[in-house]
């Protein structure tokens, strides 16, 4: 504990750098145009018609471009502001947050409706002011997308949920999901400095041992952030834990502030790296991972998805490490055979 302490005295807001880590070079991105501008235009019209919020522009996703361009988004619900105040997000933080939009679940339908998906990805925020953590809400949103879009797959990117395992039983009661993912965010030794007080790397591995144990059927995914103070012998320990609890999906990503006042980047390891976890993690027993420098849990989920359930899928992820092994769980009739959109 008192390593903990020290390190948490040392591990500086990037506003306290003297000097800022420059980007390396295999962070360039490229800006859409022509038909792939027409089409993140149809996308941020979509989102702003049904009065959405999307983590792609609440957490300031280096991919936004590349995803929306090719017709993705991941849409975020229950607000665009969370109870937490975790040193890493860029999500706005407010201990009471306005009352959850009743509407909600007929807008976001409306909006993948209108979108031609595959595979839709629904994140949420935090909300530690209400009794079950908005864990009904996101029920309901899931519900009324299968109700509007029955080819779409669908992964919930979930909160903890205070850790109840009550409200957790219930939101995956009878759920259409294909994917239900929570991220532990980073090795359990930096959970004080880089994540709110309310959340562990323990009550993380609890919710996603327990999403496996009532929902067998369901694929588990997680991801980790790196370049916030961890060791590589720490990665390959916190991926150990992951696939110990049953996590089916790994995605590792490097970790960039989002401004001045958040956590500094600590590193930035060669993307030959992520290979190596990317093949380590094949070798640990995880059907699928993606790992790259650029890699987010919702970038282009549905990718890493497919590939993961049908060994023959030739989709590549720009930018990234991605590996699968064929899945002993019989789950092929649940993807989605129509292909209007690649994600």
């Amino acid at each position: 504990m008192q390593g903990g302490r020290q390190l948490a005295r040392n591990l500086k807001m990037a506003s306290q750098r003297t000097a800022q880590k420059r980007l390396p070079s295999w962070f360039r991105t490229k800006l859409p145009s022509g038909a792939q501008q027409a089409v993140f235009n149809d996308t941020m019209d979509a989102v702003k018609d049904n009065q959405l919020h999307t983590v792609c522009q609440e957490a300031k996703c280096p991919n936004i471009h590349d995803c929306w361009s090719s017709g993705d988004a991941t849409f975020m619900i229950a607000g665009k502001e969370c109870t937490r105040g975790c040193r890493f997000c860029a999500v706005g933080t407010r201990k009471t947050p306005p009352p959850l939009d009743v509407d909600e679940p007929s807008h976001l339908a409306d909006a993948v409706g209108s979108m031609n998906l595959r595979h839709a990805v629904i994140t949420v925020v935090n909300r530690d002011d209400l009794e079950d953590s908005a864990a009904d809400h996101y029920k309901q949103c899931l519900a009324a997308v299968a109700e509007r879009c029955p080819e779409v797959s669908l992964e919930l990117l979930c909160s903890d949920l205070a850790g109840d395992l009550d409200d957790l039983a219930h939101l995956l009661e009878d759920s259409p999901l294909l994917v239900f993912a929570h991220n532990v965010e980073c090795v359990p030794r930096l959970d004080p400095i880089v994540r709110d007080p309310r959340a562990s790397f323990g009550q993380s591995l609890s919710i996603l041992r327990e999403a496996k144990r009532l929902r067998p059927d369901i694929l588990t995914k997680s991801s980790l952030m790196v370049g916030v103070g961890e060791t590589d012998d720490e990665i390959l320990e916190a991926m150990q834990l992951l696939r110990g609890v049953g996590v089916d999906l790994l995605t590792i990503g490097q970790y960039l502030a989002p401004s001045k006042n958040h956590l500094a980047v600590d590193r930035f390891p060669e993307p030959e790296l992520y290979d190596i976890w990317a093949q380590k993690a094949i070798e640990m027993g995880f059907s699928g991972v993606a790992s790259g420098p650029l890699v987010r849990s919702s970038y282009k989920a549905g990718l890493l998805t497919r590939k993961t359930l049908d060994e023959n899928n030739t989709e590549e992820m720009p930018g990234a490490y991605v590996l699968v092994q064929p899945k002993p769980m019989n789950q092929h009739a649940l993807m989605p055979s129509h292909g209007e959109v690649e994600q």
